[in-house]
């Protein structure tokens, strides 16, 4: 398997907090679109003027849970996030410890059998190991374990944050209500700077919107795990959607690597979207490629991430390499509350490689 790109992003670069804290509002955010190696950048509020009518954006509609959890292990303080609920009710937890900053740390060590103290007399219990020395399948005693959530837990939030938001601030505007309460560990972040005032316009200019829904697990934090099986579905009437523009010149522009993943598991390898829902453990690399996706919208990944080969295969290398050169050089801001990356099909391949923007 092709090596992800090995990036150095400055913790100055790293997003410590949501766009409306620093700026003037969720849309806030810069725009960096990579044509080929032809790259040029605006604000996030001029995406409308980089597409086009007949165009389909795939949206996750995954709610994010407040999957972070505090409880104890031999009385001794842990954080559990809550990952994803597997088909025989266990659920697929990570624990960590509670660091100074309020965030959390890697923990290593813990066996099956341990027990979990969780609030309101609850508890869990590790059952079998899913991932070495970091996800288990765990018991949990709740019958309503996302009721559990919406009661003790919070926002999962990593160490580059500044401090704990609302649950809002991890909602996207394509967020909905699952059965049984089931949504993301983490927040399917490459739709966050929508608005429902850009959502308007775009229908307006005759960009067409697509749902699907994946419900992300926790991401490694520390070692760059490729994505474990996660539940998707892909509605008929959005195979539908994504066909007719396929068929009509339209392209197809996935918003996340989410709606990759869930829109590449419903594809057949004609090229076809059928209506389908489940498990997938597709991992898109640039071997497997992409056979329905023409673009991607997402945010900026961290170095060696294994989403990084995802954008390999949509991007291809040399100009995957020239947008992150662009992004550091043009200082970027990294992660779920950074600024965002739109890549779309090079229809001038003989155009130079940075086209000059104010931004």
């Amino acid at each position: 398997m092709t090596v992800p790109m090995v990036v150095r992003v400055p913790d100055d670069l790293l997003a410590s907090v949501p766009a409306e804290v620093r700026g003037t509002g969720r849309d806030d955010v810069r725009l960096m679109v990579s044509r080929g190696t032809r790259v040029s950048h605006h604000a996030f509020r001029d995406l409308a003027g980089q597409l086009r009518a007949g165009d389909v954006l795939v949206v996750n509609t995954s709610q994010t849970m407040p999957a972070a959890v505090d409880g104890t292990v031999e009385g001794r303080p842990v954080v559990v996030h809550f990952s994803t609920r597997g088909p025989d009710g266990r659920w697929a937890v990570e624990l960590r410890t509670p660091a100074a900053s309020g965030s959390t740390e890697r923990r290593t060590g813990d066996r099956a059998g341990a027990v979990v103290a969780l609030p309101g007399g609850e508890r869990l219990v590790l059952d079998t190991a899913l991932s070495p020395d970091r996800l288990w399948w765990a018991r949990v005693s709740a019958a309503d374990v996302p009721g559990l959530l919406h009661r003790h837990g919070r926002p999962i939030r990593y160490g580059y944050t500044e401090r704990d938001q609302p649950l809002a601030a991890y909602q996207t505007v394509f967020a909905l209500p699952a059965p049984g309460g089931l949504g993301s560990a983490e927040m399917p972040s490459a739709a966050r700077p929508f608005t429902v005032e850009l959502v308007a316009e775009l229908v307006r200019r005759g960009v067409q919107f697509a749902p699907v829904a994946l419900h992300t697990g926790v991401a490694s934090a520390e070692a760059h795990e490729p994505p474990y099986p996660e539940r998707f579905e892909v509605p008929g009437a959005t195979a539908r959607l994504v066909n007719a523009a396929k068929a009509g010149g339209g392209r197809v522009v996935a918003v996340g690597t989410t709606g990759v993943r869930a829109l590449e598991s419903a594809a057949g390898a004609d090229g076809v979207v059928r209506a389908a829902a489940g498990w997938t453990d597709l991992v898109v690399t640039p071997e497997r490629g992409v056979r329905v996706v023409d673009g991607l919208l997402t945010g900026l990944h961290e170095p060696e991430a294994s989403h990084l080969l995802m954008l390999e295969a949509i991007a291809g290398r040399e100009a995957l390499a020239v947008a992150y050169d662009q992004a550091l050089s043009r200082l970027y801001l990294w992660h779920e509350f950074g600024d965002v990356h739109l890549i779309l099909p090079d229809e001038n391949p003989h155009r130079a490689h940075c086209d000059s923007n104010a931004w």
